[in-house]
């Protein structure tokens, strides 16, 4: 027995949705392969999924600021930097409506830790930066369980 068999089905779904790379775009399939309603699903996963957007619009800014003093980091700040402008080319041309347009399309890499970093690095306020991941994960979260529930009623 481990602490995974003492959560509940709809915790495991939010810390499944809340992990970087997995986020809603796995943690919808998984719960509606289990079982779960598709919409008790899609309203879990969305939560879940936004939990982390805060803390890392806050913290990454003066994050990647305090980096640009180190000499050692220099290289991985500027691979880092070509990685997600190479990534994140809406955000930069359309600002807030390019970001909800990144974090909507439902490919690896494009949920809301990557929203969010593209955010810090094009230097977007907060407020709208949140905003803008929330709307594009929501259409993410849409796309994603009406996928996943046709994928499963087909089986």
């Amino acid at each position: 027995m481990n602490l995974w068999d003492f959560l509940s089905e709809e915790l495991k779904i939010l810390v499944i949705s809340s992990l970087p790379i997995i986020e809603l775009r796995g943690a919808i399939p998984y719960a509606i392969s289990r079982g779960m309603n598709p919409l008790h699903a899609a309203l879990l996963c969305i939560g879940g999924s936004m939990v982390p957007v805060p803390f890392l619009l806050f913290f990454l800014k003066p994050f990647f600021a305090s980096l640009r003093n180190v000499l050692m980091i220099e290289k991985f700040e500027k691979w880092l930097i070509r990685r997600v402008e190479k990534k994140a080319k809406r955000i930069k041309k359309y600002s807030v409506f390019g970001l909800v347009l990144f974090v909507a399309v439902p490919l690896p890499s494009t949920g809301v830790w990557t929203g969010a970093i593209a955010a810090a690095f094009f230097n977007l306020r907060n407020k709208y930066a949140f905003f803008a991941i929330l709307l594009g994960n929501t259409i993410a979260a849409f796309i994603i369980t009406f996928l996943s529930y046709f994928a499963v009623s087909k089986m």
